[in-house]
């Protein structure tokens, strides 16, 4: 029997080194691993459109049944990986089977963090990031009227308008002095608490939460300084832990994250891992980053894969984010941190305006809201350490085109 690639994660990155492992004409055999009953699935609506009920399930799906027997891809869901023997080259499952590989690809993603507070494993307290738990999520909100939500990110963001659009009354509690304080600038974080606060979401910020209170199932979040938050169901939104349980019990190298090199290779030459479970070594940044978005699963997959297929190509991308909330659509290029001056276009209070962020004179980060050329150009810039004119970037009646040429 041949033995090929396997991958451990049946997501976006999984996916996509599966899919470019046959579009470069790998001819060994392709295992797809999921531990969850779901074929490849869409994660970013969870907490948007499948949350607030304008995304039905079957939208989710990211190939139809039928594509994986016609690529020769061995999909195999509720699959959980217990081990890997790296000496033998065998991923080993929770039912005591062993799988041999040739090459191995971790996309093992991660799960959303918890919080050791008490009452945190009371009933009613949810997490989000799986469809399993956007289900169980969506049921509860069917039945209840007030929400509290502990963290202003993205998801914690994202699920107060899906809730809003629902009817919910929501509040969200925030530890930092702003929304989004981890990925976003002061002021793109402060005009969308502003905009939550505008559709009646009771957001406070700098706010610390002691415990979630009930007896018998969540009814409330006590704040830190006593005052009690009533609701009906918590969501806690404090991030993700990435999944790396796997790599650290098998001796790879692991740091916030499984790290690879430039072609997505661990410390075993004979593993790779991709999306959001990687860090990696980036040259247009000049540090070590783990990116937590669509973008980065699909390319370091497509990395991985050509790697495997002996063409490796350095991998350093731009990384890009997205975001719906209400009407606005958020679209980040870049990384803000280390960033020394800010030039704004457009006008916020029109809603549509980007905030381009410079370090040492050179474009590292745009931030675009409803702002599409912005970001699009903003990409291509920051990918040849471009040097724009700041204040003929703050200039509206020049098109953004004009930084190309």
């Amino acid at each position: 029997m041949t033995v090929g690639t396997v991958i451990i994660g049946a997501g976006q990155a999984g996916l996509s080194a599966a899919e470019a492992l046959r579009k470069r004409g790998y001819a060994g055999p392709v295992t797809l691993l999921g531990d969850e009953a779901a074929p490849p699935y869409q994660r970013p609506p969870l907490s948007k459109g499948y949350l607030s009920g304008e995304l039905p399930a079957e939208r989710l799906w990211l190939k139809p049944e039928a594509y994986f027997d016609a690529a020769s891809i061995t999909l195999r869901t509720g699959v959980r990986a217990s081990a890997l023997d790296r000496a033998g080259r065998r991923v080993l499952t929770h039912e005591g089977e062993a799988i041999a590989y040739e090459h191995l690809i971790l996309a093992t993603g991660g799960a959303a963090r918890r919080l050791s507070l008490p009452g945190a494993d009371l009933p009613g307290v949810h997490v989000l990031r799986s469809l399993a738990e956007a289900d169980a999520l969506s049921d509860a909100l069917s039945g209840a009227r007030r929400l509290a939500i502990i963290g202003a990110g993205y998801i914690g963001l994202e699920v107060a308008a899906s809730a809003r659009k629902r009817g919910l009354e929501v509040s969200v509690l925030e530890a930092a002095d702003r929304p989004m304080a981890r990925t976003a600038s002061p002021l793109l974080g402060g005009w969308f608490g502003a905009l939550h606060r505008g559709y009646g979401v009771d957001l406070r910020v700098s706010t610390g939460v002691a415990a979630i209170t009930g007896a018998d199932r969540a009814d409330g979040v006590r704040l830190a300084d006593g005052e009690r938050v009533e609701a009906d169901l918590v969501l806690i939104a404090a991030g993700l832990v990435p999944g790396t349980q796997l790599a650290e019990a098998a001796g790879l190298d692991c740091a916030d994250g499984i790290l690879v090199d430039t072609h997505a290779r661990t410390s075993d030459p004979d593993i790779f891992a991709i999306g959001d479970v990687a860090r990696f070594d980036s040259d247009l940044y000049g540090r070590s980053i783990r990116l937590e978005s669509v973008q980065n699963a699909i390319e370091q997959g497509r990395a991985a894969a050509a790697a495997i297929c002996g063409a490796p190509a350095d991998y350093d991308p731009v990384p890009w984010f997205w975001s719906d909330q209400y009407d606005r659509k958020l679209q980040i290029a870049g990384l803000i941190e280390g960033a020394d001056a800010m030039v704004r276009r457009g006008d916020p209070e029109l809603g549509a305006f980007a905030l381009f962020h410079f370090q040492d004179g050179v474009l590292i980060a745009c931030e675009a809201v409803n702002s599409a050329p912005e970001f699009m150009t903003a990409q291509r810039l920051i990918a040849a350490r471009a040097r724009p004119d700041p204040d003929r970037l703050r200039d509206t009646t020049v098109a953004m085109r004009a930084f190309l040429s």
